[in-house]
């Protein structure tokens, strides 16, 4: 298999002092990824610095005139006996309290079932095997896509199959593997429905945003219409670059591997299941209709009668919830895979076990966002910050353009979305909310930054297993070998989204419901 399965080394080009520096690159940012500790003490040691910063800040007499009250912001002092009751009790409330914590666990109970009965698995397989043959990149790519709305499953059932599908067809099986590795990661914010990791940003976003105005509210379909279209925008990109880079570089497969039967057709029970899911689903999406299109529809807003701050939009994780669990049930009592309530409970608990080291870092990432705000270095820091933007003269599009690249450079070593978002949101949402952008567009350029370099980024959490997967037809790849393979998806990705930022700040569209791009004055 190794070197008979080879990637097409001499097509990749460049000499062999290119190769050097790349080399050393790699192994630069390998080194420096494996010399972070884990994301829960890096929040417990950035609370202790904000203390430590409060009482120097606080002793130094730094403050800031807030532009929008005109009231003078000074620094609370945290290193202090009131300081230390104040952190000792609220250390419960905010965790308990702390936004993120409850909409994720809520979101994933129901995604838990539908996952747990097989019907999202069931889902990706008829996707890729339905496939027309000149079609099967962008399929794959496609249903990357889609599959980062339902947590690990892309990268546990969707590349490896890609993979057995690709060298089916004939064609070299690492190249499948890259385009729904770019799918999956590389578009990772990107889809057509929200997942578990819309609420968890738009509650870091909403507490972060609550530093300058604690009535603002940030719905997890915030971003929903700019993800909607870059859903497309990102598989259209990456089935370019796996025809025109990635196949022309790795050259035909001549290695030992051969299809198995992991890329079997549908079970009569899953097609069984697959049609009760459906009904359910429509019958579901008919009822929500009912609740929201006519006037007097009972899921609109009481006060106003309307649709933006309707539960629908508001509370929508609740209809995540719902709808997964319904839709699993559903295929799971089919197939055949749920016999009783106790496989129902059983999914969700398993959905629950793959959140203990979520609820370590939530823990410290809690207290670190609380002190910050007790502090009043975060507003403090964004009004100078603020200041020193507007005096750039910069305007929207290359201060946006300047948050994507800092973004994707943090995302290379800090793997976790929402951990590098807790450092990241209150310092720049309210830093830009102060020069007259929404949240919702600060978090939607994030987004951008934070998908981009996952595909290259040996912090990202599944680099390893994709590294393991791609080692099975060829033994002697690396780390510097994924790496290199999946440049090409990071540096097209990052320019065609970037481009797409750049047309919707300018044409002035919203970013999702009820989300513009500027604050009223």
């Amino acid at each position: 298999m190794g070197a008979k399965g080879g990637r097409g080394r001499a097509a990749a080009g460049g000499g062999a002092a290119g190769s050097e520096f790349f080399s050393r690159m790699l192994a630069f940012v390998e080194r420096a990824g494996n010399t972070l500790p884990h994301p829960a003490t890096i929040f417990l040691v950035l609370a202790l610095a904000v203390v430590a910063a409060s009482a120097i800040a606080s002793w130094a007499g730094i403050s800031a005139v807030h532009p929008g009250t005109g009231k003078t912001i000074t620094v609370v002092n945290l290193l202090t006996v009131e300081g230390l009751h104040q952190i000792l009790n609220k250390t419960v409330s905010n965790f308990t309290s702390f936004a993120p914590l409850g909409t994720v666990l809520v979101a994933l109970l129901g995604i838990g079932v539908a996952e747990g009965s097989g019907l999202l698995g069931t889902l990706l397989r008829l996707l890729v095997l339905s496939a027309p043959r000149r079609l099967l990149t962008f399929v794959v790519v496609f249903a990357g896509v889609l599959s980062n709305a339902a947590s690990e499953v892309g990268y546990v059932l969707l590349i490896p199959l890609a993979g057995v599908l690709f060298l089916a067809a004939g064609r070299h099986p690492i190249a499948g593997m890259a385009a729904a590795f770019a799918g999956v990661s590389g578009g990772y914010s990107a889809n057509l429905v929200l997942g578990t990791i819309d609420p968890l940003l738009a509650g870091l976003t909403q507490e972060a945003a609550h530093i300058v105005d604690p009535s603002y509210s940030v719905s997890p379909a915030a971003n929903y219409y700019f993800l909607a279209v870059s859903t497309f925008l990102v598989a259209i990109a990456a089935t370019w670059v796996t025809e025109k880079v990635v196949v022309p570089r790795l050259g035909p497969y001549t290695g030992e591997e051969k299809a198995d039967g992991e890329l079997r057709p549908l079970e009569p029970s899953e097609r069984k299941g697959l049609r009760n899911a459906a009904a359910v689903v429509v019958l579901f999406s008919a009822v929500v209709l009912w609740g929201v299109l006519p006037d007097e529809g009972f899921l609109r807003d009481l006060k106003t009668g309307g649709i933006l701050h309707s539960p629908l939009l508001t509370a929508i994780v609740p209809f995540i919830f719902l709808g997964g669990a319904l839709a699993g049930v559903a295929y799971g009592v089919g197939a055949g895979t749920m016999k009783s309530d106790a496989d129902v409970m059983k999914a969700m608990s398993r959905s629950m076990e793959t959140l203990g080291s979520y609820m370590v870092l939530v823990f410290f990432a809690a207290q670190f966002v609380a002190w910050f705000n007790w502090s009043h270095l975060g507003l403090i820091g964004a009004v100078k910050g603020a200041e020193l933007l507007k005096a750039t003269g910069l305007g929207g599009i290359p201060l946006m353009l300047g948050f994507v690249v800092l973004s994707a450079g943090v995302n290379l070593l800090m793997g976790s979305a929402s951990a590098k978002w807790a450092v990241m949101a209150p310092v720049f949402v309210p830093m830009l909310m102060l020069l007259g952008y929404t949240p919702e567009l600060t978090q939607a350029a994030y987004r951008v930054g934070d998908s981009v370099t996952n595909v290259i980024s040996p912090t990202m959490s599944y680099f390893a297993l994709i590294l393991a997967t791609v080692q099975r037809y060829d033994r002697k790849a690396g780390l510097g070998t994924l790496i290199a393979t999946m440049l090409p998806y990071t540096l097209v990705l990052f320019i065609a989204w970037s481009l797409l930022l750049v047309a919707w700040i300018a044409l002035g569209l919203p970013v999702g419901p009820g989300a513009g791009l500027r604050l009223p004055v």
